[in-house]
């Protein structure tokens, strides 16, 4: 038997790590429709490169002394991007937020669908996407199938909806990337929405949120915030295999023979870069911490994975570094199922996912439940991370046109999930 491996969040164009892993270790033939994922560093910075598109001047910050959050500051249309037939792209840059309220820069881009809007404008899906590294070359922007491509993404454009797509400030624009940081990117897709109808008229004003693993608990923070926020053309979020309990998941990921060993990298950033007084080097040891600064900027995520991919073992984790102020302040910061939420919520996880575990995700309902937050949740039994995303895509879409079209909602706290 091998250990359970439960990486942190999205894996971008690929299936979850556990397969990932067990076919490099020739555990598991891998599936045909499966895609590939680098066999060592040269094959990652070739496929990375064979995917990137140049970062140029519109990311650069401008002044934000006149503006305000959610104003436009710069917006370009864009073709360079992999769309359904006839669909178009216009790049944005905005202002919005840090987790800590300080004025920053947010690329995104504005998905439209071919054809003409319907009356009172295209309906609009403000998208959340999971991990994708945490350097700034790694915006989804910077990307010809923005990360995501047909999982989930295309289909929704495909589906007469308009997507608001940001990248999250420090990705594409200056850093650094408030990694995992629900707040700062709760805020980043909430000052999208004014911000891409500037640029896009044809935008209709009702809106909801989806997000995908690290995506999914900013959709989450997304609702939370609606509480207080009570913007009426806020018409609910969808959280698909959300990063639920960070701290149980990190748990998992210390052994020296996981494949999971760049996560902890990312997220030893992560806690840097809400408490810069909190060091990498107080969190990470050997081989981790001598690859921390290659992994946080010469690539994404392909890069980090094949980063570890053969050099295992040794420890790389320092004792007790969770019980740091900092960490502990990044764990309470980001939890979910304690504060109320605004609006529906739909929480969808695939009961076979390895990412973010079903068990995880069960004890986050059971306390937002307990806690009277009104949501209805969907399991997908035998799926994995991003399966989940993939399958469930057009419950989804059910799910929000039903939203769009005034239709009741009904939570199911009552009903547990198995």
């Amino acid at each position: 038997m091998f250990d359970r491996i439960s990486p942190l969040l999205r894996l971008p164009r690929t299936a979850a790590l556990l397969s990932a892993a067990c076919f490099a270790f020739g555990w598991l033939p891998a599936s045909a429709d499966e895609p590939a994922l680098p066999h060592s560093l040269a094959e990652a910075v070739r496929m990375e490169k064979a995917d990137a598109l140049p970062r140029t001047p519109f990311y650069e910050t401008p002044s934000l002394a006149a503006t305000k959050p959610g104003e436009l500051l710069r917006q370009a249309p864009f073709t360079g991007y992999t769309l359904p037939a006839g669909a178009r792209a216009v790049r944005i840059l905005y202002h919005s937020l840090s987790a800590d309220g300080g004025d920053v820069a947010t690329s995104g881009v504005v998905l439209i669908p071919a054809g003409g809007p319907p009356s009172g404008g295209w309906p609009v899906i403000a998208w959340a996407h999971g991990t994708t590294g945490v350097a700034r070359m790694c915006a989804p922007s910077l990307q010809k199938d923005m990360a995501y491509g047909e999982e989930g993404l295309m289909p929704m454009v495909r589906a007469g909806f308009a997507v608001v797509a940001t990248d999250y400030h420090g990705l594409g624009t200056i850093g650094p990337h408030q990694y995992v940081n629900k707040i700062a990117q709760a805020r980043d897709v909430i000052y999208s929405i004014p911000a891409a109808r500037a640029a896009v008229p044809a935008l209709g004003r009702r809106w909801v949120a989806v997000g995908h693993s690290q995506g999914g608990l900013a959709s989450w923070s997304v609702a939370e915030m609606q509480a207080s926020l009570k913007d009426p053309d806020y018409l609910g979020a969808i959280s698909v295999s959300g990063a639920a309990d960070i701290k149980s998941i990190l748990e998992q990921m210390g052994n020296p023979d996981s494949s999971a060993t760049y996560y902890l990298v990312y997220m030893a950033y992560a806690i840097h870069a809400r408490s810069p007084a909190f060091k990498p080097s107080q969190m990470l040891a050997g081989k981790a911490l001598e690859r921390y600064a290659d992994t946080t900027t010469k690539g994404c995520w392909d890069y980090a994975y094949a980063s570890f991919l053969h050099d295992k073992g040794g420890a790389v984790l320092r004792p007790d570094w969770e019980e740091s102020q900092a960490a502990k302040q990044f764990f309470k910061g980001n939890e979910l199922g304690s504060a109320p939420v605004g609006g529906p919520l739909f929480v969808i996880t695939g009961e076979a996912d390895e990412t973010v575990p079903f068990p995880l995700v069960k004890q986050t309902i059971k306390r937002a439940c307990g806690n009277g937050v009104a949501l209805a949740f969907r399991s997908y039994p035998g799926l994995d991370h991003d399966p989940t995303m993939d399958k469930s895509t057009p419950d989804q879409l059910a799910w929000i046109r039903d939203r769009f079209a005034g239709k009741p909602v009904s939570g199911n706290c009552g009903d547990p999930p198995p």
